[in-house]
């Protein structure tokens, strides 16, 4: 069993509208707008990075933004929610919020134990908060959200499988450990973690597999210390027969990816460097920062690109 990994690093995810999604993240969340940059493999596709001040691991949600993209079809084999902490008593102001501003899909119940609040992104995508105990991550405090009803961070991520099996094995090999369960829903949570600790796994037999689109989480990605303790967790999963990337550099960590039994991505990324590698920490997110081999594509790609500047 491998003890290198820390709880989630980060959940990416696609979008039909940058500006929208944007908004949405900044304003309706109140989370910051952490980097500005492209997507690797389609540098004309924004991505985008939102978290708290300086992008903590475990608190940081981005986005390819595809103008043309369909929208996603639920079901099985994906990411079904996302799910941030926020501080216990919090909810009444979140509703309250949301409801103020048009947020969809609202609905209060309790999971675990925990009073949680599902809502909708803009593109469908599935989300709540969840009103957790000592959790002590510093939020953004920037935005109009008050810093006692903030934000803290991620809480979970369901996966929605045919069969959670296998895909439970990975997350045992991985360190987690189950830790309840509802209903049809298994629950597993890394030891001394991060924060963003808890993976639910959602069994839906019957559940057609999903169809990518906005709304679609792309992948999960799960947070290890520094480059050597990933070459670690790489070589450890090769010998048990995964099919692993190559380490890649993505400017802010390092990062490997390989596909789990139930169909969902996942990547494992180094907590160093860090967002302030190119960017002072007052301004992050501020100017549009490119990877260097599409440093000569800037004047076209700031043409192309819909403007984000708030």
């Amino acid at each position: 069993m491998l003890d290198q990994i820390r709880g989630l690093h980060h959940v990416t995810s696609m979008a039909k509208e940058a500006r929208q999604n944007n908004a949405f993240f900044t304003g309706n969340l109140g989370l910051r707008r952490v980097k500005k940059t492209v997507n690797f493999d389609a540098p004309d596709v924004y991505h985008l990075y939102y978290g708290n001040e300086v992008g903590t691991p475990g608190t940081v949600m981005t986005y390819f933004p595809f103008p043309n993209i369909a929208r996603r079809h639920p079901g099985t084999g994906e990411v079904g929610t996302t799910v941030f902490s926020v501080p216990q008593g919090t909810l009444g102001y979140w509703q309250e919020r949301f409801e103020g501003e048009g947020v969809n899909g609202l609905a209060l119940d309790e999971s675990f134990g925990e009073k949680r609040l599902s809502f909708a992104g803009p593109d469908g995508d599935g989300f709540a908060l969840v009103e957790t105990k000592d959790d002590a991550r510093a939020p953004w405090t920037k935005s109009d959200v008050p810093a006692d009803e903030a934000i803290r961070g991620f809480h979970s991520v369901s996966l929605r499988l045919k069969d959670g099996g296998a895909t439970e094995e990975l997350l045992g090999f991985m360190g987690y450990q189950p830790v309840d369960t509802s209903g049809n829903v298994k629950r597993l949570a890394i030891p001394g973690g991060n924060g963003a600790d808890f993976i639910d796994i959602e069994t839906m037999p019957g559940g057609n597999r999903a169809g990518l689109g906005a709304g679609s989480v792309h992948h999960v990605a799960f947070a290890v210390e520094n480059r050597a303790k990933q070459l670690e967790v790489r070589k450890a999963l090769m010998d048990t027969g995964y099919q692993v990337t190559p380490v890649i550099d993505r400017d802010y960590f390092w990062a490997i990816y390989f596909r789990t039994p139930g169909g969902v991505l996942f990547e494992v990324a180094t907590n160093e460097p860090g967002f302030d590698r190119d960017e002072d920490t007052a301004h992050l997110g501020e100017a549009l920062k490119l990877p260097t081999q599409h440093e000569h594509l800037r004047k076209s790609l700031e043409a192309h690109l819909q403007p984000i500047t708030d």
